[in-house]
């Protein structure tokens, strides 16, 4: 059933297509309805408005906390027009029917994630007459249409065109769904910032569709992105693609945020090269041209389409480097490109052309207390994010202590090593990742892995793990291979034998007593 649209009323913090709507309605005969601010732009617009102060004969108050709080006004959205009871109540209380809502809520999610922003400035932007004249409009979608997205403006205007006014009752009840998730997304931001607690009884958490990816992990399984309210941190979800590249796949978007994990936490410049989640190349240095070959040249043949990630803005002398016709990457991210390096990437190889070009933006540092939410089979496993170490406290626990480089490099590989499927292990030889063992059931499997990844240069390198040894088996196979310093939490009821193994083959050993699990 259409329902014909006579009166209208409009209330919104954001401007962008109101006052061309309104004019619209206005010009079909509509009568509009309005408070504020946004009664202002409409007149200014020369539309003829209607104060909501006319229909329910109060005054905005208390700083415009009241004005639509009042029965004439969610009278005319919530009685039903086909039930006499209700219409006859309607008529003798002088209620006027109102057809059509669109809010435009407080900008709270905005506000709240200005690091800057007080607690008094993020409750003022707590909206109370939006929210409920929303739930109000969408209840009764049978006879009242709700449009909560200023976006929708253009399609609703298109339809009582092509109806004669009228909008369907397929409209109506998909704006009425949307709203309610609205809500529901506005009102869980706002508990997310009142609470105090880690784990509150019930976590309910706002996301918003970025984008339907062209299926999922596998072709067979649909798939999107949906984004977290923002935090002002850098974050692959919220990245801006560079105009010419192609769609994100699901997988895309996995990998291209653990790399972005890996560099993220660098104070120098950092590159990170991922394939199926895990690095396959990183390295740091004060020259980001001279990561990005360190990075490349840990593993070449497994960086071949797979996904980069770099913490300094991308120039033309490394965007010559990154479009080397030999070279096949999928994605590169980045804080920035310069105009340089965008036209270098899509005219210097033929992949160019389509490369997904991400730039993150400069963000602030990342938010502290993030969760995690990981689905499993009826429900959800909640957990702090696990952020990098840059304030780690090394023990030395074996007769050598290591030396100056062994650090550096000690330090890098423990950075790494976080972002490795566990069981995991890298071995790294001059601040570059030159081996990788992720995903084994055995830890000294892993150590092999690297070994035979790393090959001769393992021979002076150190490694990394994420967890402790549990037998001396890994610790006398890095040794082997030619590792000259490890780094590992410890904590294994074999720790002396561990130590023991080191001092025996003259390996120097820290330990973090904090582990890195990531499953």
């Amino acid at each position: 059933m259409d329902v014909k649209i006579g009166r209208a009323l409009i209330s919104a913090w954001r401007k962008d297509g109101i006052a061309e709507f309104g004019g619209f309605l206005a010009s079909r005969d509509v009568e509009v309805l309005s408070t504020g601010g946004t009664a202002k732009c409409l007149r200014e617009a020369g539309v003829e408005v209607r104060d909501v102060a006319d229909v329910t004969g109060f005054p905005e108050m208390m700083d415009g906390r009241v004005k639509t709080l009042h029965p004439r006004v969610h009278g005319g959205l919530l009685f039903r027009r086909d039930k006499d009871s209700h219409v006859a109540a309607a008529e003798e209380h002088g209620i006027p029917r109102i057809d059509l809502l669109v809010v435009d809520l407080y900008p709270f999610e905005a506000v709240s994630s200005q690091p800057d922003a007080t607690r008094a400035d993020c409750v003022e932007m707590i909206d109370i007459g939006g929210p409920a004249m929303i739930r109000a409009a969408a209840k009764n979608h049978a006879h009242v249409l709700v449009v909560t997205d200023p976006g929708d403006l253009p399609a609703i205007r298109s339809e009582m065109e092509e109806r004669d006014g009228c909008v369907s009752e397929a409209t109506r009840s998909a704006m009425a769904a949307k709203a309610y998730a609205r809500t529901g997304a506005y009102d869980a931001t706002i508990a997310s910032y009142l609470t105090e607690e880690r784990f509150p009884e019930r976590l309910v958490v706002p996301l918003e569709l970025k984008a339907v990816t062209r299926y999922g992990e596998n072709p067979h399984q649909p798939g999107a992105v949906y984004v977290t309210p923002a935090t002002g941190e850098s974050t692959v979800a919220r990245a801006a693609a560079h105009e010419g590249s192609k769609e994100l796949s699901y997988n895309n978007y996995l990998d291209a945020s653990g790399a972005w994990d890996v560099v993220r936490g660098q104070s120098q410049p950092a590159v990170a090269f991922i394939k199926h989640r895990n690095p396959c190349g990183a390295a740091i240095d004060e020259d980001l041209l001279v990561a990005f070959r360190a990075a490349h040249e840990g593993d070449p043949l497994s960086a071949f389409g797979g996904i980069v990630a770099v913490n300094r803005t991308v120039d033309g002398a490394l965007a010559a480097e990154i479009a080397d016709p030999k070279k096949f990457l999928e994605v590169i991210v980045a804080p920035a490109f310069t105009d340089e390096a965008v036209e270098a990437i899509r005219t210097g190889a033929k992949w160019g052309k389509n490369a997904r070009l991400l730039a993150l933006g400069e963000g602030g540092s990342p938010a502290s207390g993030v969760l995690e939410l990981r689905s499993i089979g009826g429900g959800m496993l909640v957990q702090e994010r696990d952020e990098p170490d840059p304030d780690v406290e090394f023990q030395c626990v074996t007769q050598r202590e290591p030396d100056d480089r062994e650090i550096a490099d000690l330090r890098f590989a423990w950075d790494v090593v976080r972002n490795v499927t566990s069981n995991a292990i890298v071995f790294v030889n001059g601040r570059k990742l030159v081996g990788c063992g992720a995903g084994q059931m055995s830890r000294v499997d892993s150590v092999e892995l690297a070994s035979k990844k790393s090959a001769e240069l393992a021979k002076g390198a150190v490694m990394a793990s994420d967890a402790f040894f549990p037998f001396p088996d890994g610790i006398l196979a890095a040794a082997e291979a030619g590792v000259s310093a490890v780094v590992q939490p410890g904590g294994s009821i074999r720790d002396d034998q561990i130590i023991k193994a080191c001092d025996e083959a003259g390996l120097a050993m820290l330990l973090t007593h904090r582990r890195h699990f990531r499953h």
